[in-house]
């Protein structure tokens, strides 16, 4: 099974906070810098496994967050592009890609919600923060049969997990499971 496989792959206990090293193979989300979590490992193998990634895809992630999702994309699509907000995140991000020598991931401190048109179309998104709604510049990012999947709902509370599909000219909406995840920041964080 080609997730639990990239995800036995990725050292777990390298994207979590010195002081929770413990729990790093606990099925829970963990707290890291910026007032941001790693999210739970059954919702990284969810969510991932609802992307039907394949080894030519192209993938970005809205919230890099610890790297931790990132990395286990990285061992089942070609390039992985993630962004974050907070530049603390993306740095410390970037020095764990570059130890597990994960070349095919570039990581951007930038607003998820406003990318530069350089940054190009996508196979698949997965945005990893509660978004109220997707906003329709980030569907427009996916290529034709493309996927994306947010966690969409209230910041605070119960989000359901949807997976957008891309299907000639319109997108076909379908809601998958009940989650819980920290809120989608707009624009870029000031001094984190």
């Amino acid at each position: 099974h080609a997730v639990l496989k990239a995800m036995d792959e990725v050292p777990r206990e390298e994207f979590v906070e010195a002081g929770t090293r413990d729990e790093a193979y606990e099925d829970v989300a963990l707290p890291i810098a910026c007032g941001q979590t790693i999210s739970q490992p059954f919702v990284v193998a969810y969510m991932t496994e609802q992307l039907q990634l394949r080894p030519h895809h192209r993938v970005l992630e809205i919230g890099t967050g610890s790297g931790y999702q990132a990395a286990v994309l990285s061992h089942l699509a070609a390039e992985v592009v993630t962004v974050d907000p907070f530049r603390t995140l993306a740095d410390r991000a970037r020095l764990r890609f570059k130890r597990l020598a994960r070349d095919n991931v570039e990581v951007l401190t930038a607003d998820g919600f406003d990318l530069p048109d350089q940054v190009g179309h996508f196979d698949r998104i997965i945005v990893t923060a509660a978004m109220e709604e997707v906003p329709a510049p980030l569907q427009d990012r996916l290529s034709r049969d493309g996927l994306l999947l947010a966690p969409v709902g209230p910041q605070t509370g119960v989000q359901v997990l949807r997976r957008i599909r891309h299907r000639g000219s319109e997108f076909v909406t379908e809601d998958l499971l009940e989650v819980r995840f920290v809120p989608a920041l707009k624009g870029i964080a000031r001094q984190l």
